[in-house]
Order: C-alpha cells, then structure tokens, then sequence
C-alpha cells in the first residue's frame, strides 16, 4: 500500500473481469496540423491537470484521468525532431464517444507536446528546441523554415480508434482496453479511467463534494490517486444499488458512474442532501477515527458506515449523537461485521453482510 493512499481496499487492477463486448475499432492517419487544429476546437480532448482540477484543453469539461504533463524537456524536443525528420513516432490511441469528439487514452505526452509546440508555450515558458540537430537549434514553431514547417505540419501520427457498440450504456470496454494498454510510466488507478471515461457533471459533483470540510476531516489529505473520489462514487454506488451488488467490485463502480454521468438517475442536489447530512453525522458523532478501525482508511468500512447512516437519514432525522457513537462501537466489536470488512471485501456474500448489520446497527438510533 502506498505511504500516500494509506486506504486499506482491494487492488481493483488484479481483479479478472467477465466481458462480452461488441467493440468498433479502426486506424486513421491523422497530419500534425490537423491534430492540433483538432485539440484547439474540442474535436479531440486531451486531458491534463490543472491546479484545480481536472479539465479539458478546451476548458469545456472537468476530464482527466492523466496527472500532469511528465514528459522532460529532452524527450519532448527529440519528439518535435523526429517529425522535422521525417522520422516515424508511435502511435495514438482515442475512442470515439456518443458525442463524435475523440478522447485520448493514450498518447496525452506526444499530444500535448505538439500542441505546446504549435502554441510557443510548454510549462509557462517559451517553446524553442534545445538539444537538437543544429539547424533546429533554438527554434521555435514560428522560427521554422518554410519547408521545415511544411514538413512538420504534413508528418502523419497513426491513431487507433475505438468505439463500443454494445452495451451502450457504459465505457466498460474501453476501460479494459485502456486498463491494459496503460503505457504511462506509472499506473493509472481505477478512479483515473473513470474520471475521464465518464466525464461529465457528475464528476464534477465529486469534486465539489470531495473539498467539503466534513468529509477532508473524516478522510484525510486530498489524494493525488483521486481515491478519495472513489470513495465517494463508492459510497453512491452502495447507496442506491447495493442490493444489486455483484462482482467485481471495479464493474459496479463503473456502472454506477455511467449511468448518473449526466445526473439523469440522481440530480446534484440530491446526492449534495444525502452525502452532507452523512458526513457531518459521522464527523459530530465520531470523528476522524470512524473510517480506520486500525490506522488507515478501510474502503470497506467507510461504504458500509456510509450506507447504513444515510439509510437511517432517510427514516428521518437523526438527534442524539451519542446513540450513533454507540451503535458504531457495538458494530466495530461485531466478529461478522469485522471479518467482512477484513477479507474479501469484494465478495458478494461480505458485502450483503456488511451493509445488512451496518444498516441495523444505525437503524434504532434517535
């Protein structure tokens, strides 16, 4: 587990998923300025991180599932080289969404280089190659030679695109794919796919719920692995479906956040409702101890405590603490309910159990 995360969950990654897809897929080769001119109108999206957030290079859409541009400064230039050389680079990879805009799932770093390129601007300072042959030395776009410019913006990039046919109602296989393709130099988690593969106004309902104070003091420091925004779908996830849970636990997830990526089946302001009065129930009552019944976050405990609190929110509202203090204590020495939140957290029949003693734990508090 990493120092960072500290949350005590199951890998998600190593989970073996049952699949029947239809899948689309075809290649195109696409000529650099047509790239660029493409980023520039949001035909093609290319996430990147912003210090607030996770957005599109056209500002339209909280997306992201790429961190920040990690490229160093030598790659990105002998990059730009290998076009002016005619030399051949690798390949891109985009699906097509129902919208008709392409996303990137792979190729962000060679992406965003050649847009910095075309701009002048890469990490807030000018863009001129360094490090290069001598006749591109110090250049910038603009500086090139007409004929060096032709030939970068003729350059081909071959992209692979992909679209799922069926089922429609989800990214479940191009989460998959991008899953195992996932060529970055480090990992992508779960939640990372997710954000960008269903972009849109419930990721950002997330985000905002994922700055509220209650919740920043129940969970910790903010996560750079976006896992606390997947604690929070999680919780949603249980919530409103967890009667029809079954495994793997990556696929209801993704479920959930496709089918409420554009609020149709729970509206903002009722997600904003349940998930507030949770929170500061469990802030007022217990404290920042509630989710680690040893040291770090338990993802299974916080889904359960969640759920069984916001079941009991619904009955109607909820006025001694200290009742809620104490059914807590009496679930946390409960063997059922700390051998299902222990052990195979993604088993179907501890996640019955979980949730059913979690939900009576709190159900006769005042």
């Amino acid at each position: 587990m990493s120092t960072e995360e500290l949350v005590e969950d199951i890998d998600e990654s190593l989970e073996a998923t049952p699949y029947d897809y239809s899948i689309s897929s075809y290649g195109a080769d696409y000529p650099v300025d047509s790239l660029v001119k493409r980023i520039a109108s949001g035909d093609i999206v290319v996430p990147h991180f912003a210090d607030d957030g996770y957005i599109a290079d056209d500002g339209s859409e909280i997306v992201g599932f790429q961190r920040e541009y990690v490229w160093p400064r030598t790659k990105s230039d002998r990059f730009i080289e290998s076009l002016l050389l005619g030399l051949p680079v690798p390949g891109i990879f985009l699906v097509r969404e129902q919208s008709g805009r392409l996303l990137v799932l792979d190729g962000h770093q060679r992406l965003h280089t050649l847009n910095s390129f075309y701009a002048g601007i890469i990490d807030h300072q000018e863009y001129r190659l360094s490090g290069v042959e001598s006749r591109f030395q110090g250049q910038s776009y603009d500086d090139l030679d007409p004929e060096d410019r032709r030939r970068l913006d003729d350059s081909i990039i071959h992209a692979t695109v992909i679209r799922q046919d069926e089922p429609t109602d989800d990214q479940s296989s191009v989460y998959m794919i991008f899953e195992r393709l996932n060529t970055g130099g480090m990992n992508l988690q779960p939640q990372e796919i997710r954000v960008a593969l269903y972009h849109g106004k419930f990721v950002r309902v997330l985000k905002e719920l994922n700055e509220r104070p209650a919740w920043r003091r129940l969970y910790g420091k903010r996560s750079r692995r976006l896992k606390d925004l997947e604690m929070i779908l999680r919780f949603f996830s249980f919530h409103y479906d967890g009667a029809k849970y079954h495994s793997p636990m990556k696929e209801f997830l993704n479920r959930y956040m496709a089918g409420n990526r554009d609020l149709s089946r729970h509206p903002k302001v009722e997600l904003e409702h349940i998930f507030d009065a949770t929170v500061t129930i469990l802030d007022e009552a217990i404290g920042d101890r509630v989710f680690r019944p040893v040291r770090a976050v338990n993802a299974a405990v916080l889904d359960s405590l969640m759920t069984g609190i916001a079941c009991r929110i619904g009955a109607g509202p909820v006025s001694s603490l200290e009742q809620v203090n104490a059914a807590y204590d009496g679930l946390m020495k409960n063997p059922r309910y700390r051998r299902a939140v222990d052990t195979g957290t993604s088993q179907e029949s501890n996640v019955k159990t979980r949730l059913e003693l979690a939900t009576k734990a709190f159900a006769s508090v005042q």
